[in-house]
């Protein structure tokens, strides 16, 4: 069983970056050292953990961070994490450094890691961040807010040029195998069609019917939106422009995503949810991971949130087509 008395905190980041990562990391900093505790900050996600790269962190160490894009801790990808004996090293490094609760801040996978350590002894909470919006019991995550934005914004100015030359543009949009950020930039941005990896059974040949069809009634630009999980934008493109005449060009954002300065409510959301899983830890509660449910910030028990399914909602979707009429 884990010691629930709490005297020094650690923080990582794992997996993607997401703007906003700083500000949780921050917010756990100050409202740690604030409560009279310690806190050390372990560089490159669990990989640095097992490397044994942790620092401790003062209140200077992080102003001037709430601004910034990506995450000052850094973050890797950790085979070895997968692993029992991996756990277990990671585990007794937590209390060689005398970390006695730990904050994670990521994805599932992420979580996965976290709960693994809370069964070595570990108390663990997690922080939802990623821009893919795709953690179940959640419906805010860590970089969405600001990924969606940097997404609108250049689909906006494909749209420009689009215009310009009469093309339709497949604008591709990451999320890995989520279509969160495709849904809300097809909304957002008025694109005519919006491929998601939950609509596996798009109809190519539809949209090209669709294509020309709008080209008679006038219309000087096509816009769709393709989710990372498809993929295949650039041969899209070929099939496209070869079935329809209509000059065709794919533009994939890629992973200016990830980066920038993150939005208002990626600083305050993010905060929020930092101070909290400090709080929690306090508590004396693990294998926790913070959410935000129905307009409250709560927490659930990780293994449940693991175990809970996300799918994109429908309402919104048949709002999408409808508004693309």
């Amino acid at each position: 069983m884990a010691d629930k008395v709490i005297r020094t905190i650690g923080v990582l980041t794992s997996g993607g970056d997401a703007p906003g990562m700083n500000a949780a990391i921050r917010a756990v900093v100050r409202t740690a050292l604030g409560k009279g505790l310690k806190v050390r900050g372990i560089r490159k996600g669990y990989q640095g953990l097992l490397n044994e790269e942790i620092i401790d962190l003062s209140a200077r160490d992080v102003s001037d961070t709430i601004q910034r894009g990506g995450t000052i801790l850094q973050t890797a990808r950790c085979e070895e994490m997968r692993t029992e004996e991996g756990q277990q090293k990671a585990a007794a490094i937590c209390k060689k450094y005398g970390i006695d609760g730990l904050v994670v801040i990521g994805g599932d996978g992420s979580f996965a890691g976290a709960q693994k350590l809370a069964h070595f002894g570990v108390n663990t909470v997690g922080i939802p961040g990623t821009i893919d919006l795709d953690i179940a019991c959640t419906e805010y995550t860590i970089g969405f807010d600001t990924a969606v934005n940097t997404a609108m914004e250049a689909i906006d100015k494909v749209r420009d040029t689009s215009t310009s030359h009469e093309r339709c543009s497949i604008i591709e949009v990451m999320g890995r195998d989520a279509g969160y950020l495709a849904l809300w930039c097809g909304i957002a941005n008025g694109a005519e069609r919006i491929l998601m990896p939950e609509e596996h059974d798009y109809d190519e040949a539809a949209i090209v019917a669709d294509i020309q069809e709008c080209r008679k009634r006038g219309k000087k630009n096509y816009i769709i939106i393709n989710a990372e999980g498809i993929g295949d934008s650039i041969n899209m493109a070929k099939r496209i422009e070869e079935a329809t005449g209509m000059e065709t060009r794919a533009t994939i954002i890629g992973h200016m995503q990830r980066g920038g300065s993150p939005t208002c409510k990626d600083r305050v959301y993010a905060s929020i949810m930092g101070a909290m899983a400090v709080d929690l830890l306090l508590q004396g509660k693990s294998n926790r991971v913070v959410g935000y449910k129905h307009g409250q910030y709560v927490d659930f028990d990780i293994d449940e949130a693991l175990g809970m399914k996300k799918a994109i909602p429908e309402y919104q979707y048949e709002i999408a087509k409808q508004l693309a009429l």
